[in-house]
């Protein structure tokens, strides 16, 4: 193991288990002092406990490195500036921030309650902007910092039952790309990742709603893939994101990474994929309907049609 961060600070939230386990414990090993954010709750937010961050941060140590726990929640303004602040005072500095916080309340949308967007939306998307504000502040005075935001393919490419967890975290994808035209010049990279790994939040989903994605053919909300994929561990999500804080990254700023098992993509920007003109003024309806269908219509797919 390479010593990459030695006397970097890093701040990882919801990172008591899974994914933000395995990244908080990497970016140590890598020599970073780490401060441990996590609640503690269950999968849906609810709840608290010390027991989880304790946990990492004892690993941590055993193994030689230096590590703090911090229970607060991102989804409140002034508990995230204490999470920044914990590495500032324990650590003097925080140079590295990964947003990983998170929670799931599955729903399909015509049933999906006021309480639960909102919770979600709250962690995801608001907890995410509340630490990096909050952390960029402080770093854009010592004019470097890495941030590291976790987006999912539940965003970008649409997950039945997860209205919530979807806007907030495509939401989080476009909260990647104005961080990072805000913070670049002054020595910040902003990046996100879409992970695909096997952990608690993936073991709550309903099998109702696992059957429902996979009738509908929308199972992962990934792409397909051309080769096969084994060892969905949280584990190998890890070592992009450390190397996303890392030095050698410097100039990465800006993009989404889809991380899954032994696989790692680099996501596009949106862009046209076909594109209709008129010369001679607006469309109307009628012209639409005409040439849609053999032009911008070609070869959709609709990702849950109509049952006969």
């Amino acid at each position: 193991m390479g010593r990459r961060l030695e006397g970097r600070a890093a701040v990882v939230t919801g990172a008591g288990r899974g994914i933000g386990r395995a990244i908080a414990e990497l970016l140590a090993a890598e020599g970073a002092a780490v401060v441990v954010n996590d609640l503690g709750g269950a999968v849906d937010g609810t709840g608290t406990s010390r027991g989880a961050a304790d946990e990492v941060v004892a690993a941590i140590r055993a193994r030689g490195g230096t590590a703090v726990a911090n229970y607060d929640s991102v989804a409140d303004f002034a508990a995230a500036e204490r999470i920044v602040g914990t590495a500032v005072k324990e650590f003097g500095a925080i140079d590295i921030l990964v947003n990983n916080a998170g929670i799931l309340r599955d729903r399909m949308l015509f049933n999906m309650s006021e309480e639960e967007w909102d919770a979600v939306i709250a962690v995801h998307l608001k907890g995410t902007f509340n630490c990096t504000r909050h952390a960029t502040r402080l770093m854009r005075e010592r004019r470097r910092g890495r941030v590291v935001l976790i987006s999912s393919t539940s965003g970008v490419y649409g997950n039945s039952g997860q209205a919530n967890y979807g806007a907030a975290k495509d939401g989080i994808a476009g909260l990647t790309r104005v961080a990072a035209r805000d913070v670049g010049r002054y020595g910040i990279t902003v990046n996100a990742v879409c992970p695909g790994a096997q952990t608690r939040m993936i073991q709550t989903i309903p099998q109702s709603a696992r059957a429902a994605r996979a009738e509908r053919g929308i199972a992962t909300g990934a792409p397909p893939r051309t080769f096969p994929l084994r060892s969905f561990g949280p584990e190998n999500v890890a070592p992009f994101v450390a190397w996303l804080t890392t030095d050698a990254a410097h100039n990465v700023n800006g993009q989404l990474f889809l991380v899954m098992a032994g696989m790692i993509a680099l996501l596009n920007y949106p862009a046209p994929t076909r594109t209709i003109f008129k010369d001679d003024g607006r469309w109307t309806p009628e012209e639409i309907a005409t040439v849609f269908s053999h032009t911008l219509g070609m070869d959709l797919t609709n990702p849950a049609p109509p049952r006969a």
